[in-house]
């Protein structure tokens, strides 16, 4: 998240986004949520391997993601992005994750922006999806993968 909506409660997060706080479009200074790197890093040492799916189209912006990632020692995973004529759900079909953990885009549409709803049925029956509240973090979801795959659309 925006480091500005560190130390706030998350409906005010949400509300920073809405309102265009400064720091939402500083994505170089990008802060982890709550323990998401220990979670991520459970999940990698249980045998998960991890993709990132960024919201950046161009590769400078993309580059920003990759170094965020590093300097708060998230686990390596490629980075995918949107290509020309892409979007979210086209990258989702193309990589085809076994889980799309992703948040309900609550401060900028919801649902319609989300990737899970908007792909191919023959996709969303392949791939597991787990929606978390946007600026909610993921701490509260299972450390063993296996655990995330029996789940489906939680919140």
């Amino acid at each position: 998240m925006h480091r500005s909506g560190v130390g706030h409660k998350r409906h005010d997060i949400v509300r920073q986004v809405i309102e265009g706080e400064e720091t939402v479009r500083d994505f170089a200074s990008y802060v982890p949520i709550g323990n998401a790197v220990e979670k991520l890093e459970t999940w990698e040492k249980r045998g998960a391997k991890i993709l990132y799916l960024s919201s950046h189209r161009s590769p400078a912006d993309v580059e920003k993601d990759k170094i965020v990632l590093r300097q708060h020692g998230f686990p390596h995973g490629e980075v995918f992005f949107r290509q020309e004529g892409e979007e979210y759900e086209d990258v989702a079909d193309r990589i085809k994750p076994d889980i799309l953990v992703e948040d309900d885009c609550e401060s900028i549409g919801g649902e319609r922006e989300m990737t899970y709803p908007r792909m191919r049925p023959e996709s969303r029956a392949e791939i597991k999806s787990i929606t978390v509240r946007e600026f909610g973090g993921i701490d509260h979801l299972p450390g063993d993968p296996g655990k995330l795959l029996q789940l489906s659309s939680q919140r």
